[in-house]
């Protein structure tokens, strides 16, 4: 999808912990739908997205808006993220299913069975 429409971003939503130490996908723009330090729900989520997309074609009536697909890191925030997105009505909105680094495997430990680095797509770590 992000190389068929360069106007595609990729938004990484999860922590700056998790984004700085985890790793995250090349290229993804980090906004945190939940952060430390007091880990509620960012309440300018919704904002940052409209302002991320606001300096490219968001509405086009030939090739419609502008595609914002959702990581985090098993794709249930993003799901609930991409949620809010769309009662805002920001349309042609996605979410990675199994996030960057999947669900837990039979020994707690995440990447093993599912996500963005168990697919080996690229990432980079800081």
């Amino acid at each position: 999808m992000v190389s068929e429409d360069a106007r595609t971003l990729l938004i990484d939503i999860r922590s700056s912990m998790e984004y700085l130490f985890v790793g995250h996908p090349k290229g993804a723009i980090h906004v945190p739908w939940i952060d430390e330090p007091d880990w509620v729900v960012n309440p300018h989520f919704v904002t940052e997205i409209r302002q991320l997309i606001l300096g490219g074609v968001v509405e086009d009536d030939a090739v419609g808006s502008a595609p914002i697909i959702l990581i985090c890191r098993s794709g249930k925030r993003s799901k609930e993220a991409g949620h809010k997105l769309l009662e805002a009505g920001i349309a042609n909105v996605y979410h990675i299913d199994e996030g960057f680094e999947g669900e837990l495997d039979e020994d707690h430990h995440r990447s093993t069975t599912g996500g963005w680095r168990y697919h080996n797509l690229p990432w980079e770590q800081c």
